[in-house]
């Protein structure tokens, strides 16, 4: 019985802690990136062609 309870407390505490929901607040993965700046990599990258990158930052423009 005591294993069990054992166990059944290490897997929330894991869960928990890869869930990002352990601490103070909500888990954020570092500061906020700009979404324009993401484009210009992914265009870089030769994920997006000109016309989808043009796009997106006509949308982010206004």
């Amino acid at each position: 019985m005591i294993i069990f309870a054992v166990i059944l407390i290490v897997l929330i505490v894991w869960l928990a802690a890869r869930n990002g929901s352990w601490g103070m607040g909500s888990w954020s993965p570092g500061p906020r990136r700009d979404p324009l700046e993401i484009a210009k990599e992914r265009y870089a990258r030769g994920e997006i062609t000109k016309e989808q990158f043009e796009e997106i930052k006509k949308n982010l423009m206004g």
